[in-house]
């Protein structure tokens, strides 16, 4: 009965429909949308095709903003942070379990977001195309305004192919506008990839001027991202080239007094985000814009809530009290000054301890870096109860060496305040406001290029690009044997949240391997083992105490990484879903028994 029901209820839905359609006639099923998306008729002027980059630059933006952001990914594989949420199984800390290639399809705060770099990555690139493929089909003002549109969007494509590149190795490189269902990709070799954005890139720097609006493409952003290919690819001599004219240029210098409404001292009021982007600040070449009530990042970064500690529970008074609240003293709002924090982006005691070896270090200094003992107890409940410790700094252990804090891993670490720190007016507790962001800033260029030199042996030139860096920050001329180790502690130093760790890992791991040279571990790596024995694994291992002893959570989770994590896994649905096609996975990752050969040349298939 109650199937037939079921039927028959359908039934009178349906002949409703068709007995008021035969009384009022079929015009209404027309579709009457209030407007059209027509490429053929949006994308005809110069102001249709900078509206396209602007999608380029608000999907560049989504790496550093929201909770457990991106960039958080590429830092935690690596030798400076790892995952520090501690009450859960599934944040990636146990890597050799939970990164496969269905995970990397979740793309969750709970889980690595190997996925988003994935897809936005091709979207960035679709994006990119569409502007690229239909750059005849507009009018413009001149062929310099032509040019520096199309300069633009090579510089968003290069972009992501590079970081694809370095994340995922050999991946499908589609370099026209794609407008119909595809499932025919192919895996093209990393070296092709990056020698055709390289000829992007050289056209580009040749079209793109620096006098732009912050947030667009400049000339200095396409020379840096021009030295990182030809770092990759083995090019020093054009990488020095292209770093130079970066450095070089006049548009760009490092900012060394203090500047802008802050005036405290230069690392500060280098990141204030107040001042990132003001005309007075000549050392960004490619930011980021975010402003509160531009849409789309509800909340602000929450760069805080990722990168202080988790100050606000499991710490107590020597008297065995609880010792810290959030948000709830109306005293002493103890997040208004350094966020309310859950600890997720945590430090290791490299990037914690072992790189800061000058004491005249800004970056390092009281005021600008925050210790735990920074932090003082400010629950309410210690003055009701007039417990002499409100209000003053907290400890790690009371008096007989007990340990005051239960999760030491998520709860006890020192941090970047100058960086960190940004004012938030729309969460209570504070986790993080609207700041525009450098995604490459010019101190990275003056490291990129004693990079270069260091691969060519050029050591003097190579610690003098060191020094402007080192310097400015207030530290003493390097002395000692340089080696890219000292490139790597001065880069964890500088750009601690602003590089992709991992990419610039495995590009160095890449050249170990493809020039023979020695590492400072003193062995030598070669391409065809890349995904077994590599600079990545060995660099992580030996500076990260968490993954080199197998630390294990307070919920049982054990920190581990394999040699193999020089490239993630291509997403499980990506291959799947690509029936007329292969696209490669990764070796260490189930699917591999279906690769096949990459190709040699780009896809430049016109649908």
């Amino acid at each position: 009965m109650r199937k037939n029901f079921k039927y028959t209820g359908a039934a009178v839905l349906i002949a409703g429909a068709l007995t008021i359609a035969t009384g009022c006639g079929k015009d209404w099923l027309v579709p009457k949308p209030l407007s059209f998306y027509e490429p053929d008729e949006t994308f005809v002027d110069a102001a249709a095709m900078r509206a396209g980059l602007v999608a380029c630059a608000r999907n560049a933006r989504i790496e550093y903003y929201g909770d457990n952001p991106p960039i958080l990914t590429e830092m935690l594989f690596s030798e400076v942070t790892v995952e520090g949420v501690t009450d859960k199984s599934g944040p990636p800390q146990d890597l050799n379990l939970l990164i496969t290639p269905d995970g990397a399809n979740e793309n969750s705060a709970d889980r690595a977001r190997i996925y988003h770099y994935w897809s936005e990555g091709y979207k960035g690139i679709k994006y990119a195309n569409t502007i690229i493929s239909r750059i005849d089909n507009a009018k413009y003002a001149s062929a310099a305004e032509r040019n520096a549109i199309l300069g633009s969007a090579y510089f968003h494509r290069a972009l992501r192919y590079y970081r694809l590149c370095m994340q995922f190795g050999d991946v499908p490189a589609p370099m026209k506008e794609i407008v119909s269902p595809r499932t025919d990709f192919n895996s093209t070799k990393r070296d092709v990839i990056l020698e055709y954005i390289k000829k992007d890139l050289d056209s580009a720097k040749d079209w793109v001027t620096d006098n732009v609006a912050r947030g667009e493409v400049t000339k200095g952003a396409v020379l840096h991202l021009l030295t990182k290919v030809n770092l990759a690819l083995g090019k020093f001599d054009d990488a020095i080239a292209s770093a130079s004219a970066v450095i070089d240029g006049g548009a760009y210098s490092l900012m060394r007094q203090p500047f802008g409404a802050t005036k405290k001292n230069v690392i500060w009021d280098l990141h204030r985000p107040e001042n990132k982007s003001i005309g007075e600040n000549r050392e960004g070449l490619f930011l980021v814009i975010d402003r509160f009530g531009d849409g789309g990042f509800d909340g602000g970064m929450r760069i805080m809530r990722q990168a202080v500690p988790f100050w606000g529970s499991n710490i107590s008074t020597p008297s065995g009290k609880k010792g810290t609240n959030d948000n709830v003293n109306p005293e002493f709002v103890q997040s208004s000054l350094y966020g309310r924090g859950i600890g997720r982006c945590r430090p290791t005691p490299y990037s914690l301890y072992e790189i800061w070896n000058d004491p005249n270090d800004l970056r390092h200094a009281k005021g600008n870096w925050m210790n735990m003992e920074d932090l003082v107890y400010n629950d309410m409940g210690l003055k009701n109860s007039n417990d002499a410790n409100y209000l003053k700094p907290l400890q790690l252990r009371n008096a007989a060496g007990g340990i005051l804090c239960t999760d030491t891993i998520r709860c006890w670490f020192g941090w970047p305040h100058y960086k960190i720190f940004v004012p938030d007016t729309e969460n209570s507790p504070m986790q993080g406001g609207h700041s525009d962001w450098y995604i490459f800033r010019l101190a990275e260029t003056y490291l990129l290029r004693a990079e270069a030199y260091y691969w060519k042996g050029q050591t003097g030139p190579a610690i003098a690009d060191l020094d402007q860096v080192r310097t400015r920050a207030g530290c003493a001329p390097f002395t000692g044997t340089l080696d890219i180790g000292t490139i790597l502690d001065e880069r964890a130093r500088e750009l601690f949240f602003e590089e992709p760790r991992k990419t610039e890992l495995t590009r160095m791991s890449i050249i170990f391997a493809r020039t023979g040279k020695a590492a400072p571990n003193g062995k030598t790596y070669t391409m065809d083992r890349l995904s077994d024995d590599n600079f990545f694994y060995d660099r992580v291992i030996a500076k990260n105490d968490f993954y080199r002893l197998g630390i294990v959570t307070n919920h049982g989770d054990k920190f581990t990484i394999s040699p193999y994590h020089i490239f993630w896994p291509v997403p499980a649905k990506s291959i799947q879903a690509n029936v007329h096609g292969v696209i490669n996975q990764n070796k260490g990752y189930v699917g591999t028994e279906r690769n096949e050969p990459a190709k040699d040349a780009v896809d430049t298939k016109a649908d």
